[in-house]
C-alpha cells in the first residue's frame, strides 16, 4: 500500500507506491509535452520548494482561514448527514481530496460520536476513476454508503469526470462533498463561496508528502492500482498534520448556514473570460483560489485575474506573492463566483 505521514488511522491510499520509478520533470518541460498532446498523468512535476516569504504568506492564510474552512467543514458534515446518514464510507480523490477526508472524519467524530471509514483514490481528467480502487472498495462496502470527497470545485471539470465514469457501478453515487463550491454546480458544500482553503496553497507537503496522481501503461499494470510517489526527503517540511490541527482546533458544534449562494453557473463566467482573452480550449482557464494557486505552481501561467473587491485581501496575498516569484502578470477584471482566476500560457507562447 501507498506511504505517506498520514497515520493509517486517518487515512488508506489505494494507490501503487512508484517511488523512485519516475524521474521528475520542470514545469517548462512538463507544460511544452502537455500542450503537444501528451497527458498530465504520465509525467511527474519537480515539486515546488517554496521560499521563505511565501512560507510567511501561508502561515499568515493558515491563521486568517482556519475557522471559516472549519466552519466549512462543520456545515458540510451536516450536509453529508442529513442527505446521507451516518452509514458511510469516505472515498476521498487524491491529492486535494485528502486532507479534506480527514478532517470531516475528524469532524464526524468530534460532533456525531461515529468513526467513518477513509480512503483516497485516483481520478484523472480525461482517464477517468481508478476502476481497481473502486472494485476493492465495492468488495468490501454497500455500494450506496461510498461518498467522494474533494477540496472545492473550480469549474466543475472533476464532477463531470466523476458522473461519466460512476455510472457504470450500479448503486455508486456520483455526488462529492466539497469544502467551497464557487462553480454553485453541487449542494453538498460547506460554501458557496470562493474561500482559501490553505492546503491548496502547497503541493506534498500539506499532503502526506504524496505526489499528484500518475498512470502510464510502462508502470502501472492493468491490474494496478494508479500511481503516487512518496516524497520522503521532505520529511523535515512535512506540514500536513500542522493543517489538519489549526482545522480541528477551530471546530464547533453550531456552524449555521450558508448564505454565500450566487445565481448562476461559474461555466458561464469561465466562458466569458475565454471570450473576452480570445482562449478557444477553457482547459486553459483555471478559475477560483484552489485553482488559480495550482495554475502558479505547477503550470506556465499567462496571466492572474484577481477580481477588484479582493485587490488588496489576505486571500490573494500568496497568489501576488507566488506571480510575483513568477513574473506573472496580474490583471485586475471583474469576476461573480470568483474571487481570481488563473490562465494558463498557449504552447506557442511558452
Amino acid at each position: 500500500m501507498m506511504r505517506s505521514s498520514y497515520l493509517e488511522d486517518d487515512v488508506i491510499l489505494l494507490l501503487k507506491d512508484i517511488t523512485g520509478m519516475v524521474e521528475p520533470q520542470s514545469t517548462q518541460e512538463r507544460e511544452r509535452l502537455i500542450q503537444s498532446g501528451r497527458h498530465y498523468c504520465e509525467m511527474l512535476p519537480i515539486e515546488y520548494v517554496p521560499t521563505e516569504k511565501y512560507m510567511e504568506v501561508y502561515a499568515e492564510a493558515l491563521r486568517n482561514y482556519s475557522k471559516p474552512v472549519a466552519v466549512a467543514v462543520g456545515r458540510l458534515c451536516d450536509k453529508i448527514i442529513e442527505k446521507k446518514g451516518k452509514n458511510i464510507v469516505l472515498v476521498s480523490l487524491a491529492r486535494a481530496g485528502i486532507p479534506i477526508g480527514i478532517l470531516i472524519k475528524r469532524y464526524m467524530k468530534f460532533r456525531y460520536d461515529i468513526e467513518v471509514s477513509h480512503y483516497s483514490i485516483s481520478i484523472i481528467r480525461g482517464k477517468g476513476i481508478d476502476g481497481n480502487a473502486i472494485k476493492y472498495l465495492l468488495e468490501r462496502y454497500p455500494a450506496e454508503s461510498l461518498l467522494f470527497v474533494d477540496g472545492w470545485i473550480g469549474k466543475g471539470a472533476i464532477l463531470n469526470q466523476l458522473k461519466q465514469a460512476i455510472s457504470e457501478y450500479k448503486g455508486v453515487s456520483a455526488d462529492i462533498a466539497v469544502v467551497a463550491d464557487p462553480a454553485n454546480v453541487t449542494d453538498l458544500c460547506g460554501t458557496h463561496e470562493d474561500i482559501l482553503i490553505p492546503s491548496s496553497c502547497l503541493n506534498c507537503t500539506v499532503s502526506g508528502l504524496v505526489s499528484r496522481t500518475f498512470l502510464r501503461d510502462d508502470i502501472i499494470g492493468k491490474d494496478d492500482f494508479h500511481g503516487a510517489v512518496y516524497y520522503g526527503e521532505l520529511k523535515n517540511s512535512d506540514l500536513s498534520y500542522q493543517f489538519i490541527k489549526a482545522i480541528e482546533d477551530n471546530f464547533q458544534v453550531d456552524c449555521g448556514s450558508d448564505e454565500s449562494k450566487i445565481d448562476g453557473f461559474g461555466i458561464d463566467e469561465v466562458k466569458k473570460i475565454a471570450a473576452d482573452f480570445n482562449i478557444s480550449d477553457i482547459n486553459f482557464i483555471k478559475p477560483g483560489i484552489g485553482e488559480t494557486t495550482r495554475v502558479l505552481l505547477r503550470r506556465v501561467p499567462y496571466i492572474v485575474l484577481i477580481d477588484e473587491k479582493y485587490r488588496n485581501s489576505d486571500e490573494t496575498v500568496h497568489i501576488i506573492r507566488l506571480a510575483k516569484e513568477k513574473n506573472v502578470k496580474v490583471s485586475y477584471y471583474p469576476l461573480v463566483h470568483y474571487k481570481c482566476c488563473g490562465i494558463i500560457k498557449k504552447l506557442s507562447d511558452v
